[in-house]
């Protein structure tokens, strides 16, 4: 099966109606904005953000879409602080240090939807090393104080072979994690 990059992950579209009706997402490290345009269709107003500006092109005329160039690895502050989101979207995506940013830019009751790939993945191809790849347990050691709605580790066969894991976790509607 080929891999088709407009396609919503299963994980995403599985858990995104426990995103509040009309809440704003984080779709972070968005690339060519799949879940963007997902979620933007389901009535959400998306923040997409992705370091690549070409692969922003296409979204900015995307009504409830606001593309945002920044990367996000470059030491610059956290583009997003003092907001918050009732959904943060991040797939295919890992860079640890943003952890603690998404938990602080995820608004009370707010869902995090995380799917990434896992050590054991160099076996299938990229990404391969260990920096991008998580370690056994690591999204519910990272957001596991969360209401964990679904977790997942393991291999898997469509788009493409991978071994990922993945997370939905809701923050307390209290405030407090």
């Amino acid at each position: 099966m080929t891999h088709n990059l407009d396609t919503p992950s299963p994980w995403v579209v599985h858990w995104a109606p426990l995103i509040r009706k009309g809440g704003t997402v984080l779709d972070v490290a968005c690339g060519r904005g799949r879940h963007a345009r997902y979620l933007a269709g389901l009535g959400h107003e998306v923040t997409a953000v992705e370091r690549d500006a070409e692969a922003l092109e296409s979204l900015r005329a995307i009504h409830r879409i606001h593309a945002v160039h920044a990367d996000l690895e470059d030491g610059n502050p956290w583009p997003f602080t003092g907001k918050q989101f009732a959904g943060i979207v991040v797939t295919n995506y890992l860079h640890r240090p943003l952890f603690p940013h998404l938990l602080a830019s995820l608004a009370p009751g707010g869902v995090l939807i995380y799917e990434t790939f896992a050590l054991g993945n160099e076996r299938y191809g990229k990404p391969s090393n260990p920096e991008f790849l998580l370690r056994p347990g690591e999204l519910l050691q990272a957001f596991g104080s969360m209401n964990v709605q679904g977790f997942e580790e393991g291999p898997q066969e469509h788009p493409k072979p991978a071994l990922i894991q993945r997370i939905c976790a809701i923050k307390a509607a209290s405030g407090f994690i």
